[in-house]
């Protein structure tokens, strides 16, 4: 029995070959639906970007790209706007729409989405652009790197931020370009709060800079400071594109506030600290009040030069910002007729100044301390567009619309 069981030959079954090409096809089929996704969402782009325009320019912001393209496969979406320019037309209270619009054109933007990821859009922009103004190139603006992230587009979006780094701006009069602003860091940064709704959204923004420096307004704006000033906007009715007299009145209109939660700014030794609301009067000009603390005030009014100032004579244009209605023949007129009367007293008068200033400061508001250094509080107001520092006005800011 044995014997017959081992001379007996079992039949071999065929071997299935379809399970080994199942794991090939898959993977064919699979890039091929991703391909056809990527083709499909990349030829959403030009869609998107031009709806993005259209709107935009209803608002007045006439964005233009003289060669656009679409590259990344397959995991990206990076578009590369080159020959970019942009027009604003009816963005300040005084611009009107008739007038011609003012410019930026730079090199290059590249925008980039991951597919997996299509709300989060991060830009890149290459250097330099220039800024004309009636046709004729009025600034250069250059930087090292600049960046910026959105998310929540193509809907509302969500948060956005942009940096900075080696920024510099130049006032361009002919061929020779003067140096205006220069800043090593700046960040600008913002989201919708906690508290936000579609129907009354309030935003949140934190703008910081390092080593920013204004070199054609004032010496001491020349010196490098630091500032990290953090806001909340209530008061908007949608966050919808539109120009900004518009967005400005609207907020007016609704009661909107723009509360500083944190102002610092320091130069140097110097540091102030404000914190306040403004609004906006039905005329456009701003209205409320920052709590100011400032340590080391008492090597700010030096800084000042009130007293070269009155050296050199009083002009009335300086008069007009510090004490309005005051002329500025009446003030040169009786320092000289204090030298006159005693010899060298007008003199004193003017090398005294600064003393006169500071002591007139500190009686505005009480001692304090401020990161362990002796300051004084005292308010900043803000009437009708006047900055009032007490009874001592210091600028004028031109209605917003």
């Amino acid at each position: 029995m044995s014997e017959y069981a081992s001379d007996q030959v079992l039949p071999i079954r065929p071997r299935r070959l379809w399970p080994v090409f199942i794991a090939p096809v898959l993977v064919v089929v699979l890039a091929a639906a991703w391909t056809g996704f990527w083709f499909f969402a990349a030829s959403k782009v030009d869609e998107n970007v031009d709806a993005w325009r259209a709107r935009e320019a209803a608002a007045g912001r006439i964005y233009d790209c003289a060669d656009r393209s679409v590259a990344g496969f397959p995991f990206r979406l990076e578009v590369r706007c080159s020959g970019v320019s942009v027009a604003l037309l009816s963005q300040t209270a005084g611009q009107a729409a008739t007038q011609a619009p003012i410019t930026a054109k730079l090199g290059e933007i590249l925008v980039v989405a991951q597919i997996y990821s299509p709300k989060l859009l991060i830009a890149e922009f290459k250097a330099p652009a220039i800024l004309s103004d009636h046709g004729q190139p009025a600034m250069a603006v250059n930087w090292s790197m600049a960046r910026s992230s959105i998310i929540g587009l193509p809907g509302t979006p969500e948060s956005a931020d942009i940096v900075f780094d080696d920024v510099s701006v130049d006032r361009i009069a002919g061929a020779v370009q003067a140096a205006t602003v220069r800043a090593k860091h700046i960040e600008l940064h913002g989201r919708a709060a906690s508290d936000s709704t579609p129907a009354k959204p309030v935003l949140e923004s934190v703008l910081q800079l390092t080593g920013g420096s204004i070199l054609d307004v004032h010496p001491l704006l020349a010196e490098p400071f630091d500032a990290d000033i953090r806001t909340r906007l209530s008061g908007l009715t949608d966050v919808s594109p539109k120009p900004w007299p518009q967005r400005f009145r609207e907020l007016q209109a609704a009661g909107g506030r723009v509360e500083i939660m944190q102002s610092r700014v320091q130069q140097g030794e110097t540091v102030s600290l404000a914190t306040g609301s403004l609004g906006l009067t039905a005329s456009g000009n701003l209205d409320g009040e920052l709590q100011m603390t400032v340590a080391g005030l008492e090597k700010l009014i030096p800084a000042l030069g009130i007293d070269k100032l009155l050296e050199m004579g009083v002009p009335q244009s300086a008069l007009d910002r510090f004490a309005p209605g005051v002329k500025s023949a009446d003030v040169n007129n009786v320092l000289g007729a204090l030298d006159r009367a005693i010899p060298g007293l007008g003199r004193m008068v003017r090398q005294n100044a600064n003393a006169g200033v500071a002591a007139g400061i500190d009686s505005l508001g009480t001692a304090a301390v401020l990161e362990g250094k002796k300051a004084r509080t005292f308010p900043l107001k803000f009437v009708d567009g006047a900055v009032l520092l007490g009874s001592l006005k210091v600028a004028q800011i031109p209605p917003l619309f």
